[in-house]
């Protein structure tokens, strides 16, 4: 994931000895120059800087309110992993550091209290122990789709390590994205790989590949979801076709990648951006203008989670249906608890040429 010392002193070394050349071009440093700029770290991709529309597309009959309206946005270059962070990746951190994750940790009652509604009665001892959420795979019927409880369970014991309780584990899964990471695993990752989050802006403008306003990855057929991205087939949550050839999550780089070399940007798990999750966000920008750089709200708000601080998470999960969320597009966002993780929320990172200098 990092950089080399010998690979950024090689390419420094070759433009300084280019621009000693008396007798070369102008053309020639232009040339090398721009080779060392777009220079990628292994497994990453460079995004150019870009400007394109930002949220719902006119055409996207899926499309929410929360995604409205759309907005000119402009990102300045960077680059950006060409999967999910996977399990071998999170797992040499965690070696390297002794990292131990959020759902892995004992429950502090005092300090989730905080972001529960006043007088909220303690949960026995036996329930406030370290675990995750996990969908429920035994479900046969749902009385009312608003209530996503009936879907989800909380598992004891349930982490990166052993994604569906203690009684799982990820070997042979090296290559699958790593999963139940709260906002600060991540942020610890990206610390010690020298990277950070993308913000939502990034995120779409590397999901939209060479394109600038298309609803999908690879356009705006949505007749091509099943040959281009992991999600559900069938009756959400009661019956999966898995005529994508996957049931639930999928090892990455296991459908076609978009026109600059990037997977699953949509489908498999979700993906943690930097982003403040605020449903009223989009409403408060002024359209007339060029964002350039957009870092999100300033605050947090989701009605529906007005206890809880959230992130914006993009991409949609193997989980997605037409039918519920249909958040299998790029404009989708939707929020995540800081605190929280599940067995379909995952991440991947970004990172810019300055970063990359300072660690060398």
């Amino acid at each position: 994931m990092r950089i080399s010392f010998i690979t950024l002193l090689a390419f420094l070394l070759l433009f300084n000895c280019k621009n000693e050349k008396k007798n070369s071009s102008n053309n020639q440093d232009e040339k090398t120059e721009k080779q060392l700029e777009i220079a990628a770290p292994k497994g990453m991709v460079w995004i150019e800087k870009k400007t394109f529309y930002q949220g719902a597309k006119k055409n996207d009959k899926f499309a929410m309110h929360r995604e409205m309206p759309a907005h000119q946005v402009t990102i300045d270059g960077f680059f950006i992993d060409k999967t999910e962070v996977t399990n071998a990746q999170f797992k040499a951190f965690v070696d390297a550091t002794n990292y131990v994750s959020v759902a892995e940790r004992p429950i502090d009652w005092d300090e989730m209290k905080k972001e529960l509604p006043t007088n909220t009665p303690k949960p026995h001892d036996s329930i406030l122990q370290p675990g995750s959420l996990i969908f429920n795979k035994n479900v046969n019927a749902v009385v009312n789709m608003q209530n996503y409880g009936q879907w989800w369970t909380w598992k004891i014991g349930a982490n990166w390590k052993h994604p569906e309780g203690s009684s799982s584990n990820i070997k042979g899964k090296d290559n699958y994205p790593v999963v139940h990471i709260a906002l600060e695993d991540a942020l610890a990752y990206c610390k010690w790989a020298n990277r950070r989050l993308p913000t939502e802006a990034e995120w779409e403008a590397a999901a939209q590949g060479k394109n600038k306003n298309t609803i999908y990855t690879w356009g705006n057929n949505n007749d091509l979801l099943n040959n281009n991205a992991n999600t559900w087939q069938g009756t959400f949550p009661t019956e999966n076709k898995s005529e994508d050839r996957f049931e639930f999550i999928a090892p990455v780089k296991s459908y076609p990648p978009n026109s600059l070399g990037l997977y699953d940007m949509i489908g498999n798990v979700w993906e943690l951006t930097s982003d403040l999750f605020n449903t009223n966000y989009y409403k408060t920008i002024d359209t007339s203008i060029d964002l350039i750089n957009p870092k999100g709200a300033e605050k947090a708000f989701n009605s529906n989670n007005p206890y809880q601080k959230e992130n914006v998470m993009k991409g949609g999960s193997f989980l997605c249906h037409q039918s519920y969320c249909a958040s299998f597009r790029i404009s989708a966002r939707m929020g995540v608890a800081q605190d929280s993780g599940s067995d379909h929320v995952g991440f991947r990172t970004v990172a810019t040429k300055a970063m990359l200098q300072s660690r060398n």
